[in-house]
């Protein structure tokens, strides 16, 4: 009968060795990782005493900060600007440039008579007749002699929308006789009727009387503000 194989008596003590060697290579990587995990740790504490230290000079500097008492006061905003509306003279300008038009039939508007005369529908006849005699007095006038038509026509517009804002009624409005123009023919004379035709603000005009210019000017009935009565 054979005998059976001997374990070695070596085994255990090379099983030793090796159990030796894993742990000191154990103790090794955890001394490693603790010396790793010190100097992250120390690197941290120095950043934190860094910030510290310059929180302390900056209070320092600025010294000690107090808050404002709180005296019920709301804080307010302005409100923006309202935008600035176009001039209402600007813009009477732009519509009595386009609207009073130089090429406007006045002639088969007007009565055919010794004295010129318009009235518009609705005015009768009776008012002409008291304008033409000076029934009312001539509150204001607008002499246009020596201005360019453009400048007469700007002029006009402005005069009218002046006698409208201060109430006038009877106005008279100067255009000449044109005895100055090329071919002493009256160029303003003409187109002050066509334009005054047009105005809403007028009601009539009649030729002026020979003592308040004659056939140089027109007198002018005006449209009532709010308020103000026709005249009697």
């Amino acid at each position: 009968m054979k005998n059976a194989t001997k374990p070695s008596a070596h085994t255990p003590l090379r099983d030793f060795g090796d159990l030796k060697r894993a742990l000191k290579s154990a103790a090794k990587e955890a001394a490693a990782r603790a010396e790793q995990e010190r100097a992250e740790q120390a690197k941290r504490d120095a950043a934190r005493r860094k910030a510290e230290a310059d929180r302390a000079v900056f209070q320092h500097a600025v010294g000690p900060v107090h808050a404002l008492p709180d005296k019920g006061r709301k804080h307010h905003t302005p409100p923006k600007p309202a935008p600035i509306p176009t001039s209402r003279e600007q813009d009477e300008k732009q519509v009595l440039t386009e609207s009073l038009s130089d090429e406007f039939d006045v002639e088969s508007l007007l009565e055919t008579d010794e004295s010129l005369a318009w009235r518009r529908d609705g005015i009768g006849v009776d008012v002409v007749r008291k304008l033409r005699r000076g029934v009312w007095a001539i509150q204001q006038q607008l002499d246009l002699h020596g201005m360019r038509t453009d400048e007469a026509r700007e002029s006009l517009g402005q005069f009218l929308r002046e006698a409208q804002i201060k109430g006038w009624r009877c106005v008279r409005v100067v255009h000449g006789k044109g005895l100055g123009s090329p071919g002493r023919q009256p160029v303003l004379k003409d187109k002050v009727k066509r334009w005054l035709v047009q105005s809403d603000r007028v009601l009539a005009f009649v030729q002026a009387r020979g003592d308040e210019g004659g056939a140089g000017a027109l007198v002018l009935l005006l449209a009532p503000t709010k308020g103000n009565l026709l005249p009697g």
